[in-house]
């Protein structure tokens, strides 16, 4: 009976390396491109963000820390002809289902330019309504969740059922999504204020 339990664990011992090793191939075989799609995730939301921009700087190291629990991964200065339009943010915090990443663009009036959801693990149909292109806060407008803080100041509140639309039944997805929009703002107010307005 204990050769017989032996060698059953043997071959499922056999079975989980054998299990690891062909993860550990596919993961090799597409990490890349999971990274790839990504870059041209982000390309395409920086572009979509700053249409006029000629290209985007990587200015994270001279970026404040977020506040809360949102952490700041990367921030890019578009600028056209050495003239800034504008900064944008790539943030995540945490969320209903999880972390959720989000591209926050501002311009050098003060304003979001646009906000973009780039992960979201929420419920589908609650929290996930946050990244729907067809779901609105304001149905008769057919704003969109991220949609609604376009042109809005980033001196603003961000206070969600106060100046921010929730979406339906789902106060915390809408909260979270909030909090990592308004800390980048904050830090991103900072940011303009020393190098794009002089300080002024």
């Amino acid at each position: 009976m204990m050769k017989q339990y032996l060698r059953l664990g043997l071959i499922l011992a056999a079975f989980a390396v054998a299990a690891c090793v062909g993860l550990a191939f596919v993961y090799a075989a597409t990490s890349d491109q999971i990274a790839a799609n990504q870059d041209k995730q982000l390309n395409e939301s920086l572009k979509g963000l700053f249409p006029d921009a000629e290209g985007f700087k990587d200015v994270t190291a001279d970026m404040t820390a977020l506040a809360g629990e949102s952490k700041l991964e990367t921030a890019y200065v578009a600028t056209r002809s050495g003239a800034v339009l504008g900064l944008a943010i790539k943030a995540h915090g945490p969320s209903y289902g999880g972390p959720a990443t989000v591209l926050v663009g501002m311009g050098t009036d003060r304003r979001i330019v646009g906000v973009r959801i780039l992960a979201i693990s929420d419920t589908p149909g609650l929290g996930l309504n946050a990244s729907n292109p067809g779901y609105y806060v304001k149905k008769a407008e057919k704003v969109t969740f991220t949609g609604q803080f376009a042109s809005k100041l980033i001196t603003d509140g961000f206070v969600v059922k106060q100046d921010v639309d929730a979406i339906t039944a789902s106060t915390i997805t809408s909260k979270a999504i909030t909090a990592i929009v308004k800390a980048s703002v904050d830090s991103g107010e900072s940011w303009i204020e020393r190098n794009a307005l002089g300080g002024n």
